[in-house]
């Protein structure tokens, strides 16, 4: 499950996507108009400036700016980075693999073979995903989208 620390990442991610090219964001603005603590999303927006997905400046007219086009980050991509690998399980990872201790046949495991399954649908959508592709998604009615897809 997502993290309290990739949700506010991708919100911080998304209040970047919507604003001009190069135009910086101040970390007290993004928190206050997305409802997001500011001390956390200063450490996420440097764990995110480590990764490489944002560039931050200090000091008259810094702030935070994303590194590359919105359409460029994948939203799988982010969350990897704030919260680890996508799967349930570390023996549903690709990235992360780890035996479980207590599975006496891995090959026919029906929980793990699940959890690859819900690690492939989770990894579909979300690395098949943009910023720019969430940023449009406000204006989707979230009807449709629970319910019909």
């Amino acid at each position: 499950m997502l993290t309290n620390k990739g949700k506010y990442g991708l919100k911080a991610m998304v209040h970047l996507a919507g604003l001009e090219p190069g135009r910086p964001a101040l970390v007290s603005d993004i928190a206050l108009q997305n409802g997001l603590p500011k001390k956390f999303l200063d450490t996420i927006l440097g764990e995110l400036r480590n990764a490489g997905f944002v560039q931050s400046k200090k000091g008259r007219g810094g702030g935070y700016v994303l590194a590359r086009p919105a359409h460029q980050i994948r939203v799988g991509h982010v969350i990897r980075a704030l919260d680890g690998p996508l799967a349930p399980f570390p023996c549903a990872s690709r990235t992360s693999y780890r035996r479980c201790n207590d599975c006496a046949d891995e090959e026919r495991c029906a929980v793990r073979l699940m959890m690859l399954e819900v690690r492939s649908a989770i990894s579909s959508v979300l690395d098949n995903r943009s910023l720019a592709d969430m940023r449009g998604m406000a204006e989707i009615d979230i009807e449709r989208l629970m319910y019909h897809i």
